[in-house]
């Protein structure tokens, strides 16, 4: 079987196994929006991709933000050293990026890690709750549950939040095997972007059924999409960042 139809197939399975994971997080999305809330997603390595899905995305929710391990270069004034590979295994971090952010106490948060047990997110996950914020997860069952914690309670991402969607990768992400052991061809990205737009799309339909004017970006190369959104980003001015 080919690269794209393995990934055809989990993707179909994805969409409708966590069709009601995606329903919650969608209606916890819907919640703090109209609370005047905004959504934030935080993803660290390949899993940024998935926050840059959800945050400041042509056809997607304008109160969102996305966080990043960068922030403490952009936002806190560290120098750019500090950006290595390990640093999203560093629970410190978490605290670092919560209070650089403009969070509000009827802010939603999004976590994506499919591994789910590195220091910074779980940390971070922790602060959520603890701040009593609504927490989604966006993970693959199947790896977390095959590895240990890297977090100091020992406690993984699916264990603490509110919402946890799968993104049905396998252990160690790639779907195709090698002759004499290994796989290639990694498949989380796509399952999880999907996820995330499935969340995004959901919850903008509810507000459209309860009769709001649902705030979404056009794109930026239509005419007039520059216009559109500048006045929908003056609502929630010091709520968002953008151009990072």
């Amino acid at each position: 079987m080919t690269y794209a139809s393995k990934v055809l197939e989990l993707a179909q399975q994805v969409a409708e196994s966590q069709a009601e994971p995606v329903r919650k997080a969608a209606a916890l999305l819907v919640a703090s929006i109209r609370a005047g809330g905004v959504v934030n997603a935080f993803g660290s390595g390949h899993s940024e991709a998935i926050a840059m899905e959800i945050a400041g995305r042509a056809g997607g929710l304008v109160p969102s933000n996305r966080l990043t391990p960068r922030d403490l270069v952009l936002h806190g004034g560290r120098p750019a050293s500090v950006l290595t590979p390990e640093l999203e295994r560093d629970p410190a971090v978490a605290h670092e990026i919560y209070d650089l952010a403009p969070v509000e106490p009827q802010d939603v948060f999004v976590l994506i890690s499919s591994s789910g047990v590195n220091g910074t997110v779980v940390e971070l996950a922790t602060l959520v709750k603890e701040r009593g914020h609504p927490l989604i997860a966006l993970t693959s069952v199947r790896h977390s549950t095959r590895m240990t914690s890297r977090h100091p309670s020992g406690l993984k991402l699916l264990d603490l939040a509110d919402v946890v969607l799968d993104n049905g990768a396998p252990y160690g992400d790639a779907i195709l095997e090698l002759p004499g052991g290994g796989s290639y061809g990694a498949v989380s990205t796509i399952t999880s972007a999907l996820l995330a737009q499935m969340v995004v799309t959901e919850a903008i339909d509810e507000l459209v059924a309860v009769g709001e004017t649902p705030p979404v970006y056009l794109s930026a190369n239509v005419t007039g999409g520059d216009e559109h959104n500048r006045a929908l980003e003056s609502r929630y001015a010091g709520r968002i960042r953008r151009g990072s």
